[in-house]
């Protein structure tokens, strides 16, 4: 399932995400309202938390404020509306600045880490696309942050903004991977470890020589880094394959470093 922001009225979705304007039904007659739009967006944040963005509806968040879906209209017009705020709001979890004392390398690992337990948190969040950004404060301040550890590298914008879109894949990618894998059981009714079990013990009979006829897998599949007992095999695959694509793209950063010049200041 993929969601795509900005589908709401762009004036009202950019002046809600920024609150630049009266919030939505404060201006009302009578007594002061129950609701907000901050109370409906942590709702919501809640329910696609709980049980996935497939089950997000305005009705539900209603009922788990104790009112009704139309209810919430007055505030938020559309769940388009509201996914957006979901997704910039959540996002005001991170860290705003990271220590730049020890240099830029560590700072950016810290990012990508806290990036990576994030999605993990929020697995709704990695369905919203990247296609089309929100553009909210918080998604703004993710980026900034990391364009502010990124840029002690001394390298030129062009050249960043390349490192910046790979950063995001990496973390993206491999969170993604962990998130399809905590959600399979339940939607398949198969565990990781018999589903891995019972096609392995097959392969060697439907394809006999396999190790021949494939032998770069054979070999890049022969390390001894199996999971530790009771943790999912792709879990722990793609753990791997975030820490170790994290510190080829910072090698290579490092190596762009020393072929584009020194850093400011050096």
């Amino acid at each position: 399932m993929v969601v795509y922001a900005g589908q709401g009225d762009p004036r009202r979705s950019m002046a809600l995400l920024w609150r630049s304007g009266a919030e939505p039904g404060a201006a009302r007659p009578g007594p002061k309202p129950g609701l907000s739009v901050d109370a409906i967006v942590d709702a919501a944040i809640a329910v696609a938390d709980a049980d996935g963005m497939a089950a997000l509806s305005m009705r539900k968040v209603g009922e788990r404020l104790g009112r009704t879906g139309m209810a919430l209209y007055t505030y938020v017009q559309s769940k388009d509306e509201l996914v957006d705020l979901m997704y910039d709001r959540a996002l005001a979890e991170l860290p705003a600045h990271y220590d730049l004392s020890r240099g830029w390398r560590p700072a950016i690992t810290s990012w990508a880490e806290h990036l990576w337990a994030f999605y993990l948190r929020h697995p709704w969040v990695l369905q919203v696309s990247q296609a089309r950004p929100v553009l909210g404060p918080n998604e703004f301040a993710l980026l900034e942050s990391m364009v502010e550890i990124l840029r002690a590298t001394g390298l030129p914008p062009g050249r960043l903004r390349g490192v910046v879109a790979l950063l995001f894949d990496v973390v993206r990618g491999a969170a993604r991977t962990v998130a399809e894998s905590r959600q399979a059981p339940s939607e398949t009714g198969v565990s990781d470890e018999d589903w891995w079990k019972a096609r392995a013990s097959l392969l060697e009979e439907v394809a006999p020589g396999f190790a021949a006829r494939f032998p770069m897998v054979t070999w890049v599949e022969s390390a001894d880094d199996w999971p530790g007992e009771g943790e999912p095999y792709l879990e722990h695959r793609a753990g791997q394959a975030f820490s170790a694509g994290l510190s080829v793209l910072l090698d290579g950063v490092e190596a762009a470093m020393r072929d584009g010049g020194p850093a400011p200041g050096s």
